[in-house]
């Protein structure tokens, strides 16, 4: 498929608007996995991230304008594991596709937004793992860097704009403002912005 259309997730989009909620999360169920899913609505192109619940797969769409996904791919060795979890065998006749993934998810995709289920970083973190300090996944607040004479780094900004979105890191860019992450879950804080 060269462009699969998410129509289902206009009403989830305009529902998540109306309740100025920019990052969402829900679950989708396919054969033997559950995922979890989040839909980013804060980045441009608007982001779509899939987490297979207790298996080491995770990857994400961008979402265009008008809710299409424009030549969907996985690289080799996530479809290569996507289809060995989901039990998939090679068929000819029933051949099997991040398109075909796709279309299928845009069936289960909720409706409305409910403000309990917005995807805060560390539920991010557990799917965009290419960042800084990964392990570290729990916000834990804000460092002003002008108290100190430092400056912060780009790796820190670009953490913070996977894990908590472009606005958050430009107003980090701004203010030279680093933020703080912990592996302790318990060391966490409500997420709060500079």
């Amino acid at each position: 498929m060269a462009v699969v259309v998410l129509d289902r997730l206009r009403d989830l989009f305009n529902s998540m608007r109306a309740q100025s909620i920019s990052r969402y999360r829900f679950s989708y169920q396919r054969g033997p996995l559950t995922f979890d899913v989040m839909f980013l609505i804060d980045e441009t192109p608007y982001a779509l991230l899939f987490g297979a619940q207790g298996h080491n797969l995770s990857f994400e769409f961008q979402v265009q304008h008008g809710f299409r996904v424009v030549h969907p791919q996985l690289d080799k060795a996530d479809y290569a594991t996507l289809c060995s979890l989901l039990g998939l065998k090679w068929d000819p006749n029933n051949s099997f596709s991040p398109g075909g993934f796709l279309a299928d998810f845009n069936s289960h995709i909720p409706a409305t937004a409910v403000p309990s289920q917005k995807a805060e970083p560390h539920h991010v973190a557990q799917v965009r793992r290419n960042v800084e300090e990964a392990h570290k996944r729990f916000f834990c607040g804000w460092r002003d860097n002008k108290v100190r004479g430092e400056h912060v780094t780009t790796q820190n900004l670009k953490k913070t704009r996977e894990l908590m979105g472009p606005k958050t890191a430009d107003t980090c860019h701004q203010k030279n403002i680093s933020s703080c992450w912990t592996d302790i879950p318990g060391g966490a804080v409500a997420v709060t912005y500079p």
